[in-house]
């Protein structure tokens, strides 16, 4: 009875001793014990350098500058989180944005920053951060399925802000150059009378009506669009989205907004940010938007 009586002691003080040995915590149920351990987060650093950083994202080949498909681009790099070991963040160019993450060298102020790779699109960014911008390179995993598989940054550090008073700048160029239309016209000679047929390329064009109506303040009625090209009333219609930080992927919708200083990329769905009156007026745009004209003209680029 007494060996008995040692023996159970001795478990008890080596289960006890079992216990402060470890931060573990066992939970019990009727089926069995669960282990919880304490999780460990890794401290943040440098949160000076969180932000979004916006600017040129550009080819130096001059055979990307000749393929038609290709364009000069702005891009936002959002830096959301730095640890000793880690750097967190999102990349949003041209309606796709794409999580990285990477690394962050102290003693150079230099990232190195890897998008997934899941996406033909995705790369890896090498960049330099001096102050409140960062210049470096951007090279595609997969260099044949993206039109330009080598690109510069050159960008500046911005604080994105909702404001519904943001418009296009009076001085901005509003030809759609994206969506050239053929046309067949006429052409009499004085002198002969002969008549001849040719073809010319056309661009559709806005009005100066985009610089003063604003769906993101005024409440807009059949009255106030029936006038208006179709090219007015889907600049009208997407300023809403641009003032949001909508990233197009259409080109010829990020070449309006980015004509301005206030339009800054951040997010590829910005449908939750929309106010009511914003959201009303795009139901009508819509509407209007399905059977309206153009207007083309003839430039030279």
């Amino acid at each position: 009875m007494k060996t008995l009586k040692l023996f159970v002691i001795a478990i008890s003080v080596g289960a006890l001793v079992g216990c402060k040995k470890g931060k573990d915590t066992t939970v019990k149920s009727d089926t069995k014990s669960v282990t919880k351990k304490d999780s460990v987060v890794a401290p943040e650093i440098h949160k000076e350098f969180y932000g979004i950083y916006n600017g040129d994202f550009y080819s130096e080949n001059p055979k990307d500058w000749d393929n038609p498909n290709y364009s000069g681009q702005k891009i936002s790099l959002k830096i959301n989180r730095i640890t000793k070991d880690s750097v967190y963040g999102q990349s949003i160019v041209s309606g796709n944005q794409r999580p990285f993450r990477g690394v962050f060298n102290e003693a150079t102020n230099t990232f190195v920053l890897d998008e997934p790779g899941n996406n033909k699109s995705d790369g890896r960014f090498e960049i330099i951060l001096n102050k409140d911008s960062i210049s470096g390179n951007w090279a595609a995993y997969k260099k044949t399925a993206v039109n330009a598989p080598v690109k510069k940054l050159k960008l500046i550090k911005k604080n994105f802000v909702y404001n519904p008073n943001f418009m296009l700048n009076e001085n901005s160029e509003l030809i759609d150059w994206e969506n050239p239309k053929d046309f067949v016209e006429k052409y009499t000679d004085e002198e002969t009378g002969k008549t001849e047929s040719y073809t010319t390329s056309k661009n559709r064009i806005a009005s100066d009506e985009v610089f003063k109506i604003n769906a993101s303040k005024q409440k807009l009625t059949e009255k106030d669009l029936k006038n208006l090209r179709k090219l007015d009333m889907e600049i009208i219609k997407n300023s809403v989205f641009a003032r949001h930080g909508y990233s197009f992927k259409k080109p010829t919708y990020r070449y309006f907004f980015e004509q301005t200083d206030w339009y800054i990329p951040v997010s590829n769905n910005v449908d939750n940010e929309l106010t009511k009156i914003e959201k009303e007026n795009i139901v009508l745009l819509n509407r209007f938007i399905q059977y309206a004209e153009d207007k083309y003209d003839q430039f030279g680029r």
